[in-house]
């Protein structure tokens, strides 16, 4: 069997400050709660626990930051999937505007949390742009910012002729942007979350692989692969594409697929301003969603879906590059100086999910492309639930953990749908 192609260095990974020492748990320690994951949600639960007065011990299999939350694209987008409208339909008269109000403010969140602590993460807040592939798109758009701007959110509809003007080409009939978004390189941010933590005095432990969890005599006990453990009254999962078995069933509620993304060699500055000149990033309306955007090394961005088992060769990026030459030809030739992935965790209905399965047990899964600023946010809400026991300190009520049904087949199915959607994405395209 060949070796799987290597992911590092990322752009990130090559461009981030050096990491804070976190080193392995070395012995049994007890406290307040124990965190396994320490990717946004997992140090962002940590820090506010800490700044209650209430000790916290973060585990985490490899380094913090190591899996989706150093590996993504690095937008900041406040909302979820669903509109206001919707989520207020969803979820009722008491709990959908609370929810609303949750997921608007969640961009504002990370912006607080990098001034608060001087963190050294390079980023921009001039917003994000989503844009529309085809006349059928416009219309959810224009009614998406519409409802938006009813609730007081710095949002604009743009045409195509300013949707061209902000992205750098003509292929989109229209988009709006919400200027409450922006971009953040994601590695430093979560080696800045951590930086954080550790100062407010959280212990955080990498290369330490949670491998048991048991309760006994009203304490959590969290087993890790080097023999330490740890002994607390409450536990948090925060481990999204990268959860394992820890909790039965837990893994069988997503599907961990693959983002893939690229980053050019640096670019001149004609180049440069020719593409997103306002320093947006964009995400556009397509079923197989693409992203893109530059950053603060004058590099060319863009992510979109990846194979569902991991790379094994450039080629399998080639999807990836040939969208970007295609929207942007001034690109061509410019050169790849990054190819890497990372897993985002999938839930059935396109929403994240808290769960609390047992006593003092909670488990925070699905990012759904807004991980950066939705688990931040969500870890502050967790440290508040943890510390007053109020359900209605979190922004979505408590579910049950429900597996997919088939879930060993997924994996088949997904990528059968990606290619249909692909397709349809083609033709709706070429119908514009």
């Amino acid at each position: 069997m060949s070796e799987p192609f290597p992911l590092e260095p990322s752009l990130w990974a090559a461009t981030a400050p050096a990491a804070a020492a976190t080193p392995p748990l070395a012995e049994s320690v007890t406290a307040d709660v124990c965190i396994v994951g320490a990717g946004y949600a997992g140090l962002s639960t940590a820090l506010h626990l800490a700044e209650r007065g209430i000790k916290a011990v973060v585990l985490e299999a490899r380094e913090p930051g190591f899996g989706g939350s150093g590996r993504n694209g690095g937008q900041v987008i406040p909302g979820l999937k669903f509109d206001p409208d919707e989520l207020e339909t969803m979820y009722g008269s008491e709990r959908g505007p609370r929810l609303v109000d949750f997921v608007s403010r969640t961009a504002d969140v990370v912006w607080e949390l990098i001034d608060k602590h001087k963190m050294d993460v390079p980023n921009t807040r001039n917003g994000w742009i989503q844009s529309a592939i085809s006349a059928k798109a416009v219309g959810p758009i224009e009614a998406r910012a519409a409802q938006w701007q009813k609730r007081g959110a710095p949002v604009e509809v743009l045409d195509r002729q300013e949707t061209a003007r902000h992205i750098g080409h003509n292929q989109y009939l229209g988009s709006w942007i919400d200027r409450r978004g922006g971009v953040v390189q994601p590695l430093s941010y979560a080696r800045g979350l951590a930086r954080a933590a550790l100062a407010a005095g959280v212990s955080v432990h990498g290369n330490t692989h949670a491998t048991s969890l048991v309760r006994e005599n009203g304490k959590w006990i969290v087993g890790t692969a080097r023999g330490a453990t740890v002994t607390a009254d409450r536990v948090v999962l925060a481990t999204n594409g990268y959860t394992g078995d820890l909790w039965p069933h837990l893994r069988q509620t997503i599907i961990a697929a693959n983002s893939f993304q690229v980053a050019t060699k640096k670019l001149s500055d004609n180049v440069l301003k020719s593409i997103l000149p306002g320093g947006q990033s964009t995400s556009d309306s397509r079923r197989i969603g693409l992203y893109y955007r530059t950053d603060h090394t004058g590099r060319f961005l863009l992510g979109g879906r990846g194979t569902m088992r991991e790379p094994r060769s450039v080629e399998d990026w080639a999807h990836i590059e040939t969208m970007m030459e295609k929207m942007f030809p001034q690109l061509k030739g410019a050169g790849i100086d990054f190819r890497w992935g990372g897993r985002v965790a999938l839930t059935r209905d396109h929403l994240p999910h808290l769960h609390e399965p047992a006593p003092g047990l909670l488990i925070d899964i699905g990012c759904m492309g807004r991980g950066v600023a939705l688990q931040t946010a969500m870890g502050r809400a967790m440290a508040t639930y943890i510390a007053s026991g109020d359900p209605m300190a979190l922004p979505l009520p408590l579910d049950k953990v429900r597996p997919l049904p088939f879930h060993g087949l997924n994996k088949l199915y997904f990528q059968a749908f990606v290619t249909w959607y692909r397709f349809l994405d083609r033709r709706d395209a070429g119908a514009a």
